[in-house]
């Protein structure tokens, strides 16, 4: 359930960073409001499952989620640059995610 709450932050940190990016420095209200609302769910989602979980995988693989999820989010709806080498990154980026999630022990 831990790595549940961990793999949902990481989604929603998707939303945040995208939220950011859209929200343009803060001038826009609902992408602000989206940035606030992702954010918040996010870090307190990632909180709670660090009463479970070691701190360094479950960080890794939040931020390696929000990373890969980001970049890939960016590329396919926000016309950012696709190049090969872009997809191994990510490709390795997502190998080490699930490398770490089986390597984290649950207290």
């Amino acid at each position: 359930m831990a790595w549940l709450l961990v793999i949902v932050a990481g989604l929603l940190e998707v939303g945040f960073a995208v939220g950011l990016k859209l929200s343009h420095g803060f001038t826009r209200l609902w992408p602000t409001v989206a940035f606030c609302a992702f954010a918040l769910g996010s870090f307190g989602l990632l909180t709670l499952a660090l009463k479970r979980l070691d701190v360094g995988p479950a960080y890794a693989v939040w931020t390696g989620i929000g990373a890969a999820g980001t970049a890939l989010y960016g590329m396919i709806f926000l016309g950012d640059l696709v190049s090969a080498l872009k997809i191994v990154s990510i490709t390795l980026v997502i190998v080490g995610v699930v490398g770490l999630q089986l390597s984290g022990g649950v207290r």
